[in-house]
C-alpha cells in the first residue's frame, strides 16, 4: 500500500511538473505574442472597405474615368470624372445616344459629384459655362480651406486651372487654354494633374504635369507665379528622356506626368514623379531633401500616382495610390519605408482597376477613385493602428485584417 501511494505521488508530481512546464511554455508564447503586438512590432493604420459606400447614383447616372477625389472641411467628398469622354456609347450610355438605344440605362453623371459622409449624393455640377474654359480633359480636384474647389486638366491644349465655389459658381481662371510655352512659362501651365492649396501661406502647389515637368507655386488669390522647380530642385528641362529604365541612373528631370505635389503640415512637399516610380521630397522653396523608389521595376504607367497623409497630428503615415500595381501603400512618412499594402487587381470591393487618386477625411478614412475601366469611388474605413502581420494585406474585406 505504501509503495502504491509512493508511485501515485511520483506520477502526480511528474504530471504537475509537466503541467508547469506546459504552462510556462504557453505563458512564454503568450508573452512573445503580446510583445510582438506591442511596442516592439511595426504598427500601421488598418482599413476595411465599406462595400455599401457611396449609395447608388440617381437619374440612371454612371461614372466615367475617376480622375480626382478631395475631402472638404465638412467631410464632404468631391470627385471629378470624365463622363461621356470615357464611356462607351454602345455598351454604357444607351440613353445618351441619338436615338437612345436603351429605355433605362444609362447617362453620364455630371463631372463634379459631392457626397456627404453617409454616401448620399448632395451636389453635382460642372462642364463648360460663361466666363471660363472648362478643361478639355478634366483632371484632379481639390477643396481648399475657404470652401472653394480647384480643377486641372490634362487635355493637349489645357494650360490652365479653374476655381469654383463648392456649389459650382465660377470664381477665377489661371492660365489660358492653348497658350502653354513649356516648363519655364510663368503665365500658363502645361496639362495640370492636380492642385494643393496651402491655407497658411495662401499658395497653391500645381503639379504641372502631363505636358510640363515641374511643380509650380502660385498665389492662391491672384494666380501670380511665385516659384517653380524640376526634379532635385533643378531648373525644368523639357527634353524628352525616353522610356524609363529601372537599371539606369536616376533621371535628373521629372518624366511626365508629374502627378501630385502634396504639402505636409511640417512644410515638406511630396511630389509624385509617376513614370520614374519615385517620390521626391522638397522644402517649400524647392530645395531637394530626399527621394524613394516604389516598385522600381514598374514600367509604362509607373507606380507613384497620388499621395495622402494620415490624420494624426504628426502625419506619421503616407498613403500612396499605385494604379499600375493596383494597391495602396502605407509608408512611414519620415523614412519613406513601406510598412504594408492593401488592395489587389479586380472589380470587387477592396480591389482596384486603375486606382488613380486618394484622399483622407478628418476621421482618417481613405477615399479612392479609379480611372480606365475602373470608373469607381471607394471608401476604406479607418480601424485604428495594429501590428503588421504581412507585407501585402490584399483586399481589406471587413474582418479580414491580419488573417
Amino acid at each position: 500500500m505504501a509503495r502504491s501511494r509512493q508511485t501515485r505521488s511520483v506520477l502526480v508530481g511528474s504530471g504537475f511538473l509537466a503541467l508547469l512546464v506546459a504552462l510556462g511554455v504557453g505563458q512564454a508564447a503568450l508573452e512573445a505574442k503580446a510583445a510582438a503586438e506591442g511596442r516592439g512590432a511595426v504598427q500601421a493604420p488598418r482599413f476595411e472597405v465599406d462595400p455599401f459606400w457611396p449609395r447608388p447614383l440617381p437619374n440612371h447616372w454612371v461614372l466615367g474615368n475617376g480622375v480626382g477625389v478631395t475631402v472638404d472641411a465638412r467631410d464632404h467628398v468631391f470627385i471629378v470624372h470624365r463622363g461621356a469622354l470615357s464611356l462607351n456609347e454602345r455598351t454604357e450610355i444607351g440613353l445618351a445616344t441619338s436615338p437612345p438605344t436603351a429605355e433605362h440605362c444609362c447617362l453620364p453623371a455630371p463631372p463634379i459629384l459631392e457626397f456627404d459622409p453617409a454616401g448620399n449624393l448632395v451636389g453635382h455640377w460642372g462642364g463648360p459655362g460663361p466666363g471660363y474654359e472648362w478643361p478639355a480633359s478634366n483632371h484632379g480636384i481639390t477643396a481648399d480651406d475657404k470652401g472653394n474647389v480647384w480643377i486641372g486638366g490634362n487635355g493637349a491644349k489645357d494650360a490652365h486651372v479653374v476655381k469654383f465655389t463648392r456649389d459650382g459658381k465660377f470664381l477665377m481662371q489661371f492660365g489660358r487654354q492653348g497658350k502653354s510655352a513649356g516648363s519655364n512659362d510663368t503665365e500658363n501651365f502645361g496639362q495640370v494633374a492636380k492642385i494643393f492649396v496651402d491655407p497658411k501661406a495662401n499658395e497653391a502647389y500645381i503639379s504641372d504635369g502631363y505636358g510640363n515637368r515641374r511643380v509650380v507655386v502660385i498665389d492662391a488669390d491672384t494666380g501670380k507665379f511665385k516659384r517653380y522647380w524640376g526634379a532635385y530642385g533643378h531648373k525644368p528641362d523639357d527634353t524628352n528622356l525616353g522610356p524609363y529604365d529601372p537599371d539606369a541612373p536616376p533621371a535628373q528631370q521629372f518624366r511626365t506626368p508629374v502627378h501630385c505635389a502634396e504639402l505636409a503640415d511640417d512644410g515638406l512637399v511630396y511630389v509624385c514623379d509617376r513614370p520614374n516610380d519615385r517620390i521626391q521630397v522638397f522644402q517649400k522653396d524647392g530645395k531637394f531633401v530626399k527621394e524613394a523608389f516604389i516598385a522600381k521595376r514598374t514600367l509604362g504607367d509607373g507606380s507613384v500616382w497620388d499621395i495622402a497623409f494620415s490624420k494624426d497630428p504628426q502625419q506619421r503615415y503616407l498613403y500612396l495610390a499605385d494604379g499600375k500595381n493596383e494597391r495602396v501603400y502605407i509608408l512611414d512618412r519620415d523614412t519613406l519605408r513601406i510598412l504594408t499594402t492593401f488592395g489587389d487587381g479586380g472589380r470587387q470591393p477592396g480591389q482596384f482597376f486603375g486606382v488613380h487618386s486618394i484622399a483622407t477625411d478628418s476621421k482618417g478614412n481613405i477615399y479612392t477613385t479609379e480611372t480606365y475601366e475602373g470608373k469607381r469611388l471607394q471608401k476604406f474605413v479607418y480601424k485604428g493602428l495594429g501590428p503588421v502581420t504581412r507585407p501585402d494585406q490584399g483586399a481589406p474585406w471587413p474582418g479580414a485584417w491580419g488573417k
